[in-house]
């Protein structure tokens, strides 16, 4: 080899030799790239999953709002305090996104608001029980009275005044859980609650609950989601249809309690089996619509025969044409009507809680079940498991 030939050789294994290494380089700072930018992102979503500050309460607790989302974009918050859903948007006709849940801007409004239940996870026992006593397995158990003369929605301190422990485990999922101690509120055992919410593709809000107990006791759990499918500030519900499927309902009697008996829609203002405006007929004189001052009543669901979720009821936004599809395993549906609204409390929006511009479908078993032996049974007994699932299922009118 001569000396030319040498020279070009080495040249070339030199000029070779720095590619590689450029490649290298490059292929390194490239994977570089990339592994800062997925450590950035899981960050990101590990930080979103943590929450954000959502206000303190009086005793300085300072409390989280979570964020649900799916493909759709559609997307739902909580709060720990409470277990509180504090907004729910989905698209309406024309595919504007449109708050369906009215709620307040922080824990703190949440815990001065003069309507304790906007949103809430309910326990240990909803809705009413008569006087704020029953007798379980020969003992009577007596309740805070925060309804006179009844006890309603778990006591003075329900569920919806406790900090719950949230754990959101992934973007769509939540995962709630708190332990009522035994004679918290009056009721027997240590009940551990815990409710699973979560946000489906198909825009259907998912609630399963589970609850066991190391004493015999009474549970009875929902969620009191306010809803104007108009969306917040948009005015009356009344022009909201509604159906239930329900043949019969629980009549009540002056301070809200169910008398015992079972009676036909049929011929009534509770005959919501066809789609009905919810204030077709809510001013009639009938004495069922003034002990409730409206609708505040339990409908006895026609369920299905199987176990899986059944359809209890639908709802449709005059103005929106957003569907409200209420799905449970439970035998009963409260319908309330708003008529307690009083325009005392401002909602994250901005608007006023003016009368009956939102309404209530709360899937339960029915009031005062530990007084009413004819009703589904309420007990949970040590070693069994309390569980039952519902969802609030949303799309638009065709």
């Amino acid at each position: 080899m001569n000396k030319k030939t040498l020279q070009q050789t080495l040249l070339s294994l030199s000029l070779a030799s720095m590619t590689v290494t450029g490649l290298v380089g490059c292929s390194t700072k490239t994977e570089t790239k990339e592994t800062e930018t997925a450590t950035t992102t899981e960050t990101k979503n590990m930080e979103n999953l943590n929450g954000e500050p959502f206000g303190k309460l009086k005793d300085g607790q300072e409390m989280r709002l979570y964020t649900l989302t799916n493909k759709n974009n559609a997307k739902a918050t909580f709060t720990n305090y409470g277990g509180r859903l504090v907004g729910l948007w989905v698209p309406d006709k024309n595919g504007k996104m449109t708050d369906v849940v009215v709620g307040l801007p922080s824990a703190t409004a949440f815990e001065s608001s003069s309507e304790p239940y906007f949103g809430a996870t309910i326990g240990r026992f909803g809705n009413r029980i008569a006087k704020g006593k029953f007798t379980l397995e020969g003992k009577e158990y007596t309740l805070p009275i925060n309804n006179a003369p009844n006890t309603l929605h778990g006591g003075k301190k329900g569920f919806q005044d406790v900090v719950w422990q949230a754990q959101q485990t992934s973007a769509n999922t939540i995962v709630l859980t708190y332990t009522s101690k035994d004679m918290e509120e009056g009721f027997p055992g240590n009940l551990t609650a815990k409710v699973t919410y979560t946000l489906t593709d198909d825009n259907q809000l998912t609630m399963d609950y589970e609850a066991t107990t190391d004493k015999t006791t009474v549970v009875n759990l929902t969620n009191h989601a306010f809803f104007n499918l108009n969306g917040e500030g948009s005015g009356t519900i009344l022009n909201h249809t509604l159906q239930v499927n329900a043949d019969t309902y629980t009549p009540i009697d002056a301070t809200l309690i169910p008398t015992g008996k079972i009676e036909p829609v049929a011929g009534t203002p509770f005959d919501f089996k066809n789609p009905t405006a919810i204030g077709a007929r809510i001013n009639d004189k009938n004495e069922q619509l003034k002990n409730g001052a409206g609708y505040d009543h339990n409908f006895v669901l026609n369920q299905s025969t199987d176990t899986g979720l059944f359809k209890a009821a639908t709802a449709i936004g005059d103005k929106s044409g957003i569907v409200l599809e209420v799905l449970t395993q439970e035998p009963g549906l409260q319908f309330y009507s708003g008529n307690f609204m009083k325009s005392q409390n401002t909602f994250k929006g901005g608007s006023k809680d003016d009368y009956r511009t939102a309404f209530c479908l709360e899937t339960q078993h029915f009031p005062d079940s530990p007084n009413q032996p004819n009703f589904p049974s309420t007990v949970l007994k040590p070693g069994e498991t309390y569980k039952t699932s519902s969802s609030y299922k949303f799309s638009v009118q065709k």
